[in-house]
């Protein structure tokens, strides 16, 4: 973000800070009534805003982000909604279409936020949201298999692990099954797909106003091939995008 002119980075740090702020509430592990009031309380805050009358110790950034950038109440309700959906029971194995919908929550509603910010044409913006949101989160789902089994939780769809003969009684059950390979398998093929989608509509768009959203594209795929390339029989290593390939997409990008 720091390669993007100075109104835009204060603008997208204040979107990372809410985003930041929600998402350590629902993964907090504390008691559940008060993580539920500490995101009720950012709705009525957010609707505060948008009434004209935001909360004193709401940061003035946010306020100016929403207000220079036209960002969308909708959207941020949305990335709350997300974190409800972990709060109101650690998600296993959901559904195709719960899955969706908690992808398009907890980040395609982000990149709708965020294209506005970067400037991306109106008719392009909420499909890269769509197809570029989903990539990332299905990536991030895919790397933390682990992490998210650590909290009780685990986000590969249901249909895909009942089609490999995968038990989901428990994550630890899941990822422990010699199936777990063909029941990621759909979920990669997916997330590769709305990869493609999203750069077909990177290149229709002017270049300075996608080069953020372009080198998150160069820093997440490789990540996801290496995650195909390694298999999920454990243990499993961890994947990480090099340190060169994020500056060669920074200066491909960020610099041209």
């Amino acid at each position: 973000m720091r390669m993007l002119p100075q109104a835009q980075r204060d603008a997208m740090f204040e979107i990372y800070s809410f985003c930041r702020a929600v998402d350590d509430i629902a993964d907090d592990g504390g008691p559940l009534p008060p993580r539920c009031a500490a995101l009720a309380k950012w709705r009525r805050d957010i609707d505060a805003l948008y009434a004209g009358s935001p909360p004193p110790e709401m940061a003035h950034g946010l306020i100016a982000a929403v207000a220079a950038f036209r960002l969308e109440r909708e959207d941020f309700h949305a990335v709350i909604d997300g974190m409800e959906m972990d709060l109101a029971g650690d998600i296993r194995a959901p559904d195709l279409a719960t899955l969706d919908l908690y992808c398009d929550r907890v980040a395609s509603a982000v990149g709708r936020l965020s294209v506005r910010i970067f400037g991306v044409p109106e008719s392009e913006g909420r499909p890269l949201a769509f197809h570029l949101g989903r990539a990332l989160q299905l990536t991030n789902i895919l790397r933390d298999l682990d992490e998210d089994a650590a909290i009780g939780r685990l986000y590969l769809p249901r249909e895909t692990l009942a089609a490999a003969g995968v038990s989901f009684a428990t994550p630890e059950a899941a990822l422990a099954d010699s199936g777990l390979d063909a029941a990621s398998a759909p979920v990669i093929l997916r997330a590769k797909d709305h990869f493609h989608a999203a750069r077909v509509i990177m290149a229709r768009c002017p270049r300075q106003s996608v080069r953020a959203p372009m080198i998150m594209a160069d820093a997440y795929e490789p990540i996801l091939d290496g995650l195909a390339h390694r298999g999920f029989a454990p243990p499993r290593k961890r994947i990480r995008t090099s340190k060169w390939r994020v500056l060669v997409a920074i200066l491909r990008h960020g610099l041209i």
